[in-house]
């Protein structure tokens, strides 16, 4: 299945890039399920990402690798694969991507998940739908010009 989420922002792409930290990944993180984050090596091409999330009754760990980045004048992106993944999931694929246009710039959160069967990806659509509409509002704070 496929989400896609876009925030516009108002700045420039080169302060949404220098954003990109691991304190804007903690921000972004929804409330459930509590995340510990073991690892945060950065948005380029190499770099891991490790989470451990608390289900109070059991743990998961989430592991993704940052498979590729790229920039222009007039975008910058980076891919997040999971290499692994809670039992709910069977594939993962995050692209990050930001735009510049004018005076703003989209931040577009574009995922590919598959949990095994279409049943179970239409029970967790919305449920990760959330998760990304969860972000805009922060994204919106953070990025604001001053």
């Amino acid at each position: 299945m496929k989400i896609q989420v876009q925030t516009k922002v108002h700045a420039k792409l080169a302060d949404v890039k220098r954003g990109f930290t691991e304190k804007l990944f903690l921000r972004l993180t929804p409330p459930f399920p509590p995340v510990k984050l073991q690892k945060f090596d950065g948005c380029n091409t190499g770099d891991q990402v490790i989470l451990e999330l608390d289900f109070f009754l059991f743990k998961q760990k989430w592991i993704s690798k940052i498979t590729e980045d790229g920039q222009d004048n007039k975008r910058w992106y980076f891919i997040d694969q999971g290499a692994e993944l809670p039992f709910f999931l069977k594939r993962w694929t995050h692209r990050h991507e930001v735009r510049s246009s004018d005076n703003q710039t989209v931040i577009l959160d574009d995922i590919t998940f598959s949990t095994g069967t279409v049943f179970t990806d239409l029970i967790m659509y919305p449920l990760l739908l959330g998760q990304f509409i969860y972000r805009k509002p922060i994204y919106k704070r953070v990025f604001s010009q001053k």
